[in-house]
């Protein structure tokens, strides 16, 4: 007898009688998929004690046609054994039988995977998408029925209580679809949807505790892929939340980790130093570098150790057998700075080798372009680290642009002249039109609170956001004038969407609900945003901006099709400009069409412009 058929059926014989509950991490998987060599964690009750020391054949166990065995690996943690399958080519879609499980034999599935073999589906956002970032729990409440589900620890339900739950769901967003697709959205980004079985501020869900749930009280799997099939059916597209960089300490693997490298561990907690420039600081000191990579958020997010092999097998399959399984279009990833930036680099290698239009675009809340564009595809040639990560979530364009050019007196160095000075160090990066843009979301004060209230800079920033490179993204309750800010604590930029809610005494979704002053914001984000879907120069189009001159900031979104101009006065009164400086774009168009109010706008010697203002014109000759 073989040696290796010996010691492979001693296992098998030895753990047979194995009758305890097993989980197997991850439940199934496809074939025809690029990453063919699935790590499979068994986790049982003592099921370590039932395997032996395995010596395996190089070429491996057959399991079935196209499937082997290549490894069976105990850890310290006996109620863990890890297995290696590799799934050739040749494999077929079926059940699989791992008979060291269990008494009968565990069935592990193996799929077909989804018409269009990763290109047809994962399409990704361009600058072409308008984002609209949803937190599930604050937006509308579709189902009553899951409110609240037993057995889980946070049993809040209360909205007179920013902490607290408040019953939100999916349900909810996919009753108000056709609201978003008024307003101009082609893409929806929701906060986190995976479980987050903590005890307290859950509302937000970036404390993961089952990677493989999706959070029941919002609906569970079943109404994730009732939703995500919905947005698709109408055309749009959705990005879920990714996080990589740590867990809830109510996490299965951190409650019962497989052995001691899975999290970063410290003689006692140890917070990050937040101090993104150490990671390219050509002086920083190792202890630095630890303290930023390794230190952990808040006591109840855990820092995974993504050097463990184990910890980036984990990830990147979730990752993947997440964008399979229900068929996501992209990714925005949480707190990327923090991550193994060599792991993070892997994992998105991973997802472009079998979603080839899938995007990712990770949060980068940093302060300097430089910084930023260290942590995505960029033109430096003299670093070592090169990232893969197709963008970022801009915040420079927003505390370095937008925001002082709204509230700051102009100067040479301030006001406006920051936002083009922002912009003019596009140049660093591979593709700037990838770029993430946004006025506020769910960390940050809300933007029309940022201004005071003011709705003529409101109005002005959005006509930015929606002419400007790169993608906007704009937050939910933003076209209703919602306001807030993160004092005392950020629950106030996360309150509920009025009318999403039984008995709420005002419907915010419907024209009837809204104040004048409202409708008309809501009604001016709708004509730019819905005038985007079809303006060529906007979606795909070059930036030629002009040097702001007395307040006025002037810029043109171009292609061979259609000119756009737009005429940005920051002053707090009107003013003339002359349009002799701006021949190049100008010469041969003698009006343009105001996108607003498809007014014609006679573009002779000069230009008047309303105080506070951004004039949005269509060349036309």
């Amino acid at each position: 007898m073989n040696k290796y058929f010996f010691t492979v059926l001693l296992f098998f014989v030895s753990i047979l009688s194995y009758g305890q509950p097993v989980t197997v991490y991850p439940a199934h998987w496809w074939t025809g998929m690029k990453w063919n060599k699935v790590q499979l964690m068994v986790r049982g009750d003592k099921i370590g004690d039932a395997v032996p020391m395995i010596k395996m054949a190089p070429e491996g166990m057959e399991l079935a046609a196209g499937v082997r065995l290549k490894r069976v690996e105990r850890v310290a943690n006996k109620n863990y054994v890890f297995l290696d399958i590799e799934i050739s080519e040749e494999a077929k879609p079926g059940w699989i039988t791992l008979p060291f499980i269990s008494k009968k034999g565990f069935k592990f599935e193996l799929k077909a995977r989804r018409s269009g073999n990763g290109t047809g589906y994962a399409k990704g956002v361009t600058s072409e998408d308008l984002l609209y970032l949803i937190m599930p729990d604050r937006f509308s409440n579709g189902d009553e029925l899951n409110d609240r589900v037993k057995g889980m620890r946070d049993q809040t339900l209360n909205r007179d209580t920013v902490f607290n739950r408040h019953g939100g769901d999916l349900k909810g967003i996919q009753n108000h679809l056709d609201y978003l697709l008024d307003l101009g959205v082609t893409a929806l980004w929701l906060n986190p949807v995976i479980e987050n079985d903590m005890s307290e501020r859950t509302e937000h869900g970036y404390a993961f505790t089952d990677h493989y749930r999706i959070e029941r009280r919002i609906g569970g799997e079943k109404a994730y892929k009732e939703l995500v099939d919905a947005v698709h059916a109408k055309g749009m597209k959705i990005i879920q939340d990714a996080v990589y960089n740590h867990v809830g300490t109510e996490h299965l693997l951190f409650k019962d980790q497989p052995d001691s490298t899975w999290f970063h561990r410290w003689p006692k907690f140890t917070q990050t130093s937040y101090k993104d420039q150490v990671l390219f600081d050509p002086y920083a000191s190792e202890t630095d570098k630890k303290l930023m990579e390794k230190g952990w958020f808040v006591p109840s997010m855990p820092d995974w150790d993504q050097s463990n092999e184990k910890v980036q097998q984990f990830l990147i399959q979730h990752a993947l057998w997440t964008v399979e399984e229900f068929g996501i279009d992209g990714w925005r990833v949480d707190t990327y700075a923090y991550n193994d930036l060599e792991f993070m680099n892997k994992c998105n290698q991973a997802l472009y080798d079998d979603f080839p239009r899938l995007t990712i675009f990770g949060e980068t809340w940093v302060h300097g372009v430089p910084n930023q564009s260290y942590f995505c595809e960029n033109n430096y040639t003299n670093i070592s680290y090169k990232s893969n990560l197709q963008a970022t979530t801009d915040f420079q364009t927003l505390f370095y642009g937008i925001q002082p050019a709204l509230t700051e007196p102009f100067g040479w160095t301030n006001g406006v002249n920051k936002l083009y000075t922002t912009l003019a160090q596009d140049f660093v990066y591979k593709d700037p039109m990838r770029q993430v843009i946004f006025l506020d979301n769910h960390d940050i004060a809300r933007f029309y609170s940022v201004i005071n209230e003011d709705t003529a800079k409101y109005k002005t920033a959005f006509a930015w956001l929606l002419t400007s490179r790169g993608i906007p993204q704009m937050y939910y309750g933003s076209e209703i004038l919602m306001a807030g800010t993160t004092s005392p604590n950020d629950g106030y930029v996360r309150k509920d969407f009025p009318g999403g809610w039984k008995g709420d005494t005002d419907n915010k979704f419907a024209v009837a609900g809204r104040t004048a002053k409202e409708q008309a914001l809501f009604s001016y984000i709708k004509t730019m945003a819905n005038f985007r879907k079809s303006s060529s120069a906007i979606k795909t189009g070059k930036l030629m901006q002009f040097a702001p001159y007395d307040g006025v900031y002037v810029y043109f979104r171009y292609d061979d099709k259609q000119i756009i101009m737009c005429a940005m006065n920051t002053n707090d009164k009107p003013v003339t400009i002359a349009l002799d400086r701006f021949a190049e774009k100008l010469n041969g168009f003698k009006a343009g069409r105001d996108v607003i109010n498809a007014n014609s706008v006679a573009l002779k010697d000069s230009l008047s412009l309303n105080p506070m203002s951004n004039l949005v014109l269509e060349l036309t000759r």
